[in-house]
């Protein structure tokens, strides 16, 4: 990423991916990181601390990320040089056994909120800014008991690529990332995660991927090099997804 000085905003900013991701861009030069959390004030104030060490200013921005009350916070904010939607839930159980109430959750949530966010933020973003949601490989490969948040990572994608089309003109690049089996607090809400953390490993390169990985992705798509890169979906899985069986 530039070193210049700039505005991020990451949701679910607070711990795992998220927070590998706010931390990598305060390394690299982000003056001020807004972070977007739900629950946990302790994480938030921890995390708040990491970035002021780092040398940048944190903002903490408190709430689902669905509400109303989140997007008037981000409008707050001012302009954004980086807006990574990373915030995710989702009911994890069999497509038989889930209610509506189940689907409005998760697809609100995963993917709504980033059109919602980029409502209220893309028009003031300067030109050479960048736009990034977090997928996974739920989005295109069936996963035990991950039917409602796989389909909401494949919307999440298909809106990645039409605001990457609509924002083109106006500078804003907008591309997702689609990470493998990562162990982060998630994955506690999945009934087969031992599993999951055995397949994920099983990968040409031998090793799980770390939410390091996906900062790394995301600060490139954030730099200039990136310029010509719109509307795809990078897969961050060391292979994981290659072999046919």
């Amino acid at each position: 990423m530039s070193t210049t000085p700039r505005t991020v905003l990451v949701t679910g900013g607070s711990r795992g991916i998220g927070k590998a991701i706010a931390l990598r861009l305060a390394r690299e030069g982000a003056a001020r990181v807004a972070i977007g959390y739900f629950r946990s004030d302790d994480a938030a104030a921890e995390m708040a601390e990491e970035l002021r060490a780092l040398g940048a200013e944190p903002v903490l921005v408190r709430g689902n990320v669905t509400s109303a009350r989140v997007l008037e916070q981000v409008e707050a904010l001012g302009p954004l040089d980086v807006l990574v939607h990373n915030a995710a839930t989702g009911v994890i159980r069999p497509a038989l056994e889930t209610e509506d109430k189940h689907w409005d959750w998760t697809l609100n949530a995963n993917a709504r909120a980033l059109l919602a966010l980029t409502r209220v933020a893309a028009p003031s973003m300067p030109a050479g800014s960048t736009i990034v949601g977090i997928s996974s490989l739920g989005s295109v490969r069936v996963l035990e008991n991950y039917t409602l948040v796989g389909t909401s990572k494949a919307a999440l994608e298909a809106l990645v690529r039409y605001l990457a089309v609509e924002l083109a003109p106006r500078g804003i690049r907008v591309n997702a990332v689609s990470a493998g089996v990562v162990e982060t607090g998630a994955l506690e809400h999945f009934p087969n995660r031992e599993e999951m953390l055995a397949s994920g490993a099983r990968n040409p390169v031998g090793r799980l991927v770390t939410p390091e990985d996906l900062a790394g992705v995301v600060s490139f798509l954030c730099s200039p090099d990136a310029e010509m890169i719109r509307g795809q979906t990078i897969v961050i899985d060391g292979g994981w997804s290659l072999p046919a069986g």
